[in-house]
């Protein structure tokens, strides 16, 4: 049974930082696309950023690029985002997607398991 349980959303003040972390478990992850996704209220989910976890590559939203870094630690089965000049707009519900198939990390339809969630509130 694959699991997916994310931690480390909360409420921050803008320009704060925040660490989210995403636990996996049930499918083989050595070699897994491995991503965060975001909803905002009334928003479609965006992806935030990916990592391969077979060599830890990655690719980030443009809005995220030097502000969010994605990585893993493989001996933990687990990924994390590093979030840090948090803005309002960074508001939104966290989630944390798996897609055990590898292949092409940049597409939505690769991700085969998503996590619950973790909100993250950031005010100005």
């Amino acid at each position: 049974q694959v699991q997916l349980v994310e931690s480390g959303g909360g409420s921050v003040q803008a320009g704060g930082s925040l660490r989210l972390s995403c636990a996996a478990s049930g499918f083989r992850y050595d070699r897994a696309c491995m991503a965060w996704f975001r909803q905002a209220p009334g928003k479609e989910r965006e992806e935030v950023a990916y990592i391969y976890t077979a060599n830890g590559s990655t690719k980030y939203a443009d809005s995220m690029k030097g502000r969010f870094t994605i990585s893993r630690d493989n001996a933990r089965n687990t990924v994390y985002l590093q979030m840090n000049s948090l803005e309002p707009e960074d508001t939104a519900m966290y989630y944390c997607a798996a897609g055990p198939r590898g292949g092409y990390c940049y597409l939505k339809a690769s991700y085969d398991y998503w996590g619950h969630g973790t909100q993250v509130t950031v005010s100005s």
